[in-house]
């Protein structure tokens, strides 16, 4: 992966993610697991993408970075909140960078847009997860004074024990729309 370095912003247009931008948003999420050594298999379809960012009850937006006409980068967030703050907060899924834009200053122009998002709904933080194998990023994101968080452990139920846990309540086995058997 190329250095993300903090290099002057490239003329770039950011906006957010339409119908037509699923193909590519799902492209640059296969990418990004690869270029991340992400340790899973990415079984999110075009489909998924599209139900998640444009179905009636879609739970996330994305924006779109386009740099001489065509797409360089992309985020993917969605809204959380904070009982202990009563307000809102913003959670970025991903955040990337086409390979040829790295180090140009890209990343840090998507992660604004973003900040200026979170700013203007009234947001009290932006939030994301990022692999530890992810040096050049921890790197990236320190220099913004980003910080991470060592009084919370991320937890998970995933695949068999999370139909395990549902089935107990609801009785009986349970038939998701879609479950992926393997921890993502």
């Amino acid at each position: 992966m190329a250095k993300m370095e903090d290099a002057p912003a490239v003329q770039a247009l950011i906006r957010p993610a339409t119908e037509s931008d699923v193909e590519v948003i799902h492209r640059f999420i296969v990418e990004l697991a690869k270029a991340e050594d992400f340790p899973g298999t990415v079984t999110a379809r075009p489909e998924d993408v599209a139900d998640a960012l444009f179905a009636a009850d879609a739970v996330a937006e994305a924006v779109v970075a386009v740099v001489d006409g065509e797409p360089a980068g992309f985020a993917l967030f969605y809204p959380t909140y904070s009982t202990v703050l009563g307000r809102r907060g913003i959670h970025l899924e991903d955040l990337y960078v086409s390979e040829r834009h790295r180090g140009s200053g890209l990343g840090r122009e998507i992660l604004a847009h973003l900040a200026n998002v979170a700013v203007q709904r009234g947001c009290a933080r932006l939030e994301w997860w990022v692999l530890r194998t992810n040096v050049a990023a921890l790197r990236f994101y320190a220099r913004l004074q980003a910080r991470d968080l060592d009084e919370i452990e991320i937890l998970r139920l995933d695949g068999r024990p999370l139909l395990d846990l549902a089935s107990s309540v609801a009785g009986e086995a349970l038939t998701p729309r879609r479950v992926h058997e393997a921890s993502s």
